[in-house]
């Protein structure tokens, strides 16, 4: 709890993968990759109760060795390809309406992002609850070689354009811009329900480091992401605020 606002953590999960099988229970340093978000939602100083949203009893095996009760496995039809991250957090807000549990604001966390620290998921509560007029935060990252100014398209097998022109830029000149990344989103439950979206003119970023916003979608991913936690728990890199 924050400020009296009550906070509910949704832990995403779904037992299919085709990027890279099993990914959610996949051991990253020896421990199952849902496990590192648990233990973040866990260690929060303001969530008040955590809800692992899954499909699949084998996660929820083992989300529960981390202390978190999965009773209810998502349906099979808000576990599929075509259903959205809203179609499942709206059941949950939903289902747990039902049962007398009500909540000013909830935080979706995604195990795909491991690298977040328990400090970006507190630091992005406090900015999103001070700041009267936003209804929701969440993760971006500054651009770097991915800027669209160094974006071109093949067209009739020859490199074209996608800006105005193809030329070479200094990074350093260029206006900084944002990438949405997936570390954190924060939403007043209220704003979720009525928007159905984190993404609005309403919506503040939480800036992290390039180190941080690493996804894992695949097994390239998994071994770039093994490797910077790695150095991370040596505190070789270290979260940084960068927020703007």
């Amino acid at each position: 709890m924050y400020k009296d606002k009550k906070i509910l953590a949704i832990i995403p999960a779904r037992g299919g993968s085709k990027g890279l099988p099993g990914k959610n229970i996949k051991p990253l340093l020896g421990k199952p990759l849902i496990g590192w978000t648990i233990e973040q939602a866990l260690t929060s100083k303001y969530i008040d109760e955590i809800f692992v949203s899954t499909d699949s009893r084998e996660i929820a095996d083992v989300a529960e060795t981390f202390g978190v009760q999965v009773p209810d496995l998502r349906p099979e039809e808000l576990a599929n390809d075509t259903a959205s991250s809203m179609d499942f957090i709206l059941y949950t807000l939903h289902l747990l309406e039902k049962r007398g549990k009500n909540f000013s604001y909830i935080v979706l966390l995604e195990p795909t992002s491991p690298l977040r620290d328990v400090m970006d998921i507190d630091y992005a509560i406090e900015k999103l609850v001070t700041i009267e007029e936003a209804e929701s935060i969440v993760g971006v990252c500054k651009t770097e070689a991915v800027h669209p100014a160094f974006l071109t398209k093949i067209i009739r097998g020859f490199l074209a354009p996608y800006t105005n022109e193809m030329k070479a830029v200094r990074r350093q000149d260029l206006e900084d811009l944002y990438f949405f990344e997936g570390s954190v989103y924060v939403s007043g439950v209220e704003a979720l329900i009525r928007r159905k979206s984190f993404y609005h003119e309403k919506c503040l970023p939480y800036v992290v480091p390039k180190w941080t916003s690493f996804e894992i979608d695949d097994f390239i991913d998994f071994k770039i992401i093994e490797t910077l936690m790695d150095l991370k728990l040596k505190g070789i890199i270290k979260l940084i605020i960068v927020n703007v």
